[in-house]
């Protein structure tokens, strides 16, 4: 029976074709022929893979811009499965052995000829790989066969190898697995000691953290993990980046089945499954690995460092991506004190949020050093923090959130998340092993940075809570500050707020509002917005919720949220979570209204050169104005009117705003502006204020800082200055 062909979005046509977007979307309303949709909605319609080949073909237009694009709908074409998937992944690394000139002959043999290659090379490679030995290929698969062969002579086998497994491995909660960037992985690599021959990474994902340890010059690279394909593909991955290493990875879970009980490792590197409460905590309660304590259930990350420490030769190192709970939860704080005690601990390192998946979770480094029997007492414990010593813009902070992301490892991939801002490794790479380097070198002389670095002594970690918490350890105390520098800065904090304020005063004093004439309010003849978009005057948007995979061409975009409208700011959305190709860019002069009403702040506001290039959030409404016919800012003050908004929404405990059902005015252009002008003036009222609010706020810290750290003394009272250092009334106080 004939396999159904694929469906595929624009974005994949304009890949196919090697052309834009945009023209792809000319073909749809100019050529009468395009393939009619086959699938998918409206605003993102899906079409036949094989109806828009052949249409294509006649067009020039056959053949993908490039090898890998051509794998990649090939693959789409092909009846395949994950299954399809592991029976390839060795192909990748038989072909990646040969010539370019000899991959083209292998890709013009006949079907036949070309099965029985297959299967005889992934029969020379059985052995050397996890999973199912037996491979059998079948002529259905000889179109892919080709594919392959050419991306490897074009792209290489890397590049081939992650087309392979994009869609099995997405970074995603659903498939298990995430991404570990090739810049963290050469940062974890980087803190092991000297240069380790054997390396573990027990979960080891696609082997970017064991590839990782090869360019350090390790020799002999040891995996598991317990998805199948993971664990196939890094076996791949490694012998393509490391071919003279030793490579051994098996299948399996790491806590329940260790498939290297027996290993003795010189440095374990691993970015392990996180929040998982299954994870074997009542079958291996009297693990002989539970040195330091059984692992409580909610602990899992506890039971890997554990495991971690279980592999390493006396002396040896482990570098652990963790989440930031680790460092804090009562639930492990037993396990903790052990650890720190035992001087087992070494250095927590916090990373900014962005740095790896989960995005929005400031991740945490964790160095560990298996204690010797006879070696030297380990008085401190090295605390980095690294969100200031970065350099992020738009002083995002780490996130205290517990991380429920279910896997560590996946591609070796350095690309930023769209919407964050990018990290500068370079800086980050210097801070972290600077301070990791100078504390090992003397940790009885490290030199603390306050806000980045810190020796803190074991004792004074053996606390009731244990917590590793590096921000904790670090922030800087006002009792750190210089008297006259502490001044100086709250002098300047002062001034900021005081020019504010005059800005705040102006903006206030800015207009005459006047009653409306008459004893009655105003009234105008109405109009919803689905009329006005019928007429012409307006394109209502959305970004429709999806599925689906997103163009990567647009993944260095940031995300415009109804929390930015809310609170006036820049786009600082997320698109990690924006699965969707229908996502309209913002463009200056658009009005954008939040579609879930509450909450406090603007409902709508008129996107300028900030907001221009964004990506629309999927809870947020777009109207774009005819600029001849309708006035932007009046616009965007009457569809964020409250009486506007509570009209048009249904819901209680969510209020969901239906955008066709807000109502405009029908004035006239120059009647129109004049009200816009009126609600931009509203608008720089709202931002002057909310600028005053955060300076008051970060002036009122500065000063009782400074008062309670003993950096500041009170303004001169009605009877004079105090006695330097002499509170005034000490003796009535102190009666």
């Amino acid at each position: 029976m004939p396999q159904p062909s694929a469906q595929v979005t624009a974005a994949e046509i304009s890949r196919i074709a090697g052309v834009t977007r945009a023209t792809v979307s000319n073909w749809r309303r100019r050529h009468e022929d395009f393939p009619a949709p086959a699938g998918g909605n409206e605003s993102s319609p899906l079409y036949d893979l094989t109806a828009v080949r052949a249409w294509l073909a006649t067009r020039g237009h056959a053949t993908a811009t490039n090898a890998l694009e051509e794998l990649r709908t090939t693959l789409r074409l092909h009846p395949r499965g994950s299954v399809a998937v592991a029976k390839l992944l060795p192909l990748v690394l038989a072909t990646a052995s040969r010539t370019p000139d000899e991959l083209t002959a292998l890709a013009e043999q006949p079907d036949a000829d070309l099965v029985i290659h297959a299967d005889g090379s992934a029969a020379q490679l059985a052995d050397s790989l996890p999973g199912p030995q037996a491979v059998r290929f079948s002529p259905e698969d000889t179109a892919v066969l080709r594919a392959l062969a050419l991306c490897v002579r074009d792209e290489g086998g890397e590049a081939a190898l992650g087309v392979l497994a994009e869609r099995e491995l997405e970074d995603t909660a659903a498939s298990g697995t995430y991404v570990t960037p090739g810049q963290l992985a050469d940062l974890v690599t980087g803190l092991v000691p000297g240069r380790p021959v054997r390396v573990l990474d027990p979960a080891c994902g696609s082997g970017s953290l064991l590839a990782a340890a090869s360019r350090r010059g390790a020799s002999e690279l040891y995996g598991q993990d317990s998805v199948p394909v993971q664990a196939r593909r890094s076996a791949v991955a490694l012998m393509l980046a490391a071919p003279d290493a030793t490579v051994t990875v098996h299948i399996g879970d790491s806590l329940r089945a260790d498939a290297f009980e027996q290993l003795t490792a010189d440095a374990v590197v691993c970015n392990p499954p996180y929040g998982d409460r299954d994870w074997g905590h009542d079958e291996l309660a009297y693990d002989p690995r539970w040195a330091y304590g059984v692992p409580p259930r909610a602990e899992s990350e506890l039971a890997w460092v554990q495991h971690a420490l279980a592999h390493l030769a006396p002396g040896g190192h482990a570098v652990m991506i963790l989440p930031p709970a680790t460092a804090s939860r009562a639930s492990g704080r037993r396990v903790r004190m052990d650890l720190v005690r035992s001087g087992a601990v070494r250095a927590v390192v916090a990373l900014p949020p962005g740095a790896a998946t989960p995005f929005h979770v400031g991740l945490q480094i964790w160095v560990l050093q298996r204690p010797e029997p006879a070696g030297h007492e380990r008085k401190s414990v090295l605390f980095v923090h690294t969100a200031e010593a970065t350099g992020r813009p738009g002083g995002e902070r780490s996130s205290g959130v517990t991380s429920t992301g279910r896997r560590g490892g996946g591609p070796d991939s350095g690309s930023p998340r769209a919407g964050r801002p990018t990290l500068d490794w370079s800086v980050l790479s210097e801070t972290v092993l600077t301070h990791w380097e100078a504390f090992t070198e003397a940790p009885d002389e490290f030199p603390d940075e306050p806000g980045t670095a810190r020796a803190v002594p074991v004792v004074d970690l053996l606390d009731d809570v244990v917590d590793l918490s590096p921000a904790r350890h670090v922030r800087v105390s006002r009792t750190n500050v210089e008297p006259a520098e502490l001044a100086r800065e709250a002098d300047e904090a002062r001034r900021h707020l005081i020019a504010q304020t005059e800005s705040l005063d102006k903006a206030a004093r800015s207009a005459d509002w006047r009653a409306a004439p008459g004893p009655s309010p105003r009234e105008w003849r109405t109009a919803t917005a689905a009329d006005l978009a019928r007429g012409g005057a307006l394109t209502l948007l959305r970004t429709a919720p999806e599925t689906r995979e997103r163009d990567p061409s647009v993944s260095a975009l940031p995300v415009l949220t109804g929390g930015d409208i809310a609170r006036g700011t820049g786009p600082t959305g997320d698109p990690a979570g924006l699965r969707t190709e229908s996502a309209p860019v913002v463009a200056v002069g658009d009005v954008v209204v939040r579609a879930v009403a509450g909450g406090g702040g603007a409902m709508a506001r008129v996107a300028d050169e900030a907001d221009e290039g964004a990506l629309l959030g999927p809870q947020v409404h777009l109207f774009r104005p005819d600029p001849s016919r309708l006035d932007a800012w009046f616009l965007a003050g009457f569809l964020g009117a409250e009486e506007n908004i509570a009209a048009a929404s249904t819901g209680s405990t969510i209020v969901h705003v239906s955008p066709g059902r807000l109502r405009v005015p029908l004035l006239p252009l120059e009647e129109q502006r004049r009200y816009g002008e009126a609600f931009r003036r509203v608008n720089e009222l709202r931002a002057a204020a909310r600028h005053a609010a955060e300076l008051a706020e970060r002036t009122a810290g500065l000063l009782v800082g400074g008062l309670t750290g003993g950096g500041l003394v009170p303004p001169p009272g009605p009877d004079g200055p105090s006695p330097a250092g002499t509170p005034a009334h000490a003796s009535d106080a102190s009666a």
